[in-house]
């Protein structure tokens, strides 16, 4: 007997496989209107949605996932193309991760514009190309010049979209010994580190060259995009991405 998993109160082991013939011949079967056929690759593919359901460190009930993510395998099988040389898996994956994704972030309590939540979105996805890209944890600074976005609403972004967590909250717990989030809290905006990593950077902003440090500024001190520093100082828009990256490496170079 196949070994029991109870996932959103489904036993796996009950669920019917199929092999890649099998699931193009019922796909073609259910987009021509057979609704057997479509329940049946429906249910022989749920464990693909639970795989992925997974994933997701969701505090709510899981079973709002499961729904939402076979929601994205029905459109996955309505929009497959079976005459391309794709397995269905390979297109639905995405499909059903992308559907979850935008239950979690238009389905908050806390109701947060799309801009907001696009702005961060990119800003999230930028990170992940440039780890991806070989490069170490990207600053801030990185990840605005990737997307053209100031950091200033790449921080407010990224700050509204993050679960809020209580002062209450107990970051270590030893029997009845528990250290709460509000006693480790402590103000950083004074102290030394700060203080000789704000003197590093001013040195560092110094030795740029004039073009480099007008167009710091006007980024990072008073927030314009670099299609607006483009038009500021009448070069490109690549002309300033160039002169930008330069100016980072070198400030980050002198600073770290």
């Amino acid at each position: 007997m196949a070994h029991k998993v109870d996932i959103c109160g489904i036993n796996t082991a009950a669920l019917p496989k199929i092999s890649h013939s099998e699931s193009m011949e019922l796909i073609k079967a259910a987009q021509g209107g057979n609704e057997t056929a479509r329940d049946y690759f429906v249910l022989a593919n749920m464990r693909l949605v639970l795989s992925l359901v997974q994933r997701f460190n969701y505090k709510g009930n899981s079973d709002d996932l499961f729904q939402v993510g076979c929601v994205g395998l029905m459109k996955a099988l309505n929009n497959f193309n079976s005459e391309l040389n794709v397995r269905f898996s390979t297109y639905a994956v995405p499909m059903i991760v992308g559907e979850i994704k935008r239950f979690l972030r238009d389905g908050s309590a806390l109701k947060i514009g799309r801009s907001i939540r696009d702005v961060a979105y990119k800003a999230i996805q930028a990170r992940e190309r440039l780890v991806k890209a070989g490069e170490a944890e990207p600053s801030m600074y990185e990840i605005a010049s990737e997307i053209d976005v100031p950091i200033s609403e790449i921080a407010s972004a990224l700050d509204a979209i993050s679960d809020p967590m209580s002062l209450f909250e107990p970051v270590y717990s030893d029997n009845d010994d528990n250290i709460m989030l509000m006693e480790q809290v402590k103000d950083l905006k004074e102290n030394d580190d700060k203080w000789l990593t704000d003197l590093s950077l001013k040195e560092a902003i110094t030795l740029l060259s004039s073009k480099e440090k007008e167009i710091i500024i006007l980024r990072y001190y008073i927030g314009k995009t670099q299609t607006e520093v483009s038009g500021s100082l009448n070069i490109s828009q690549a002309q300033v991405s160039r002169l930008e990256k330069s100016a980072l490496g070198k400030i980050k170079t002198r600073i770290s």
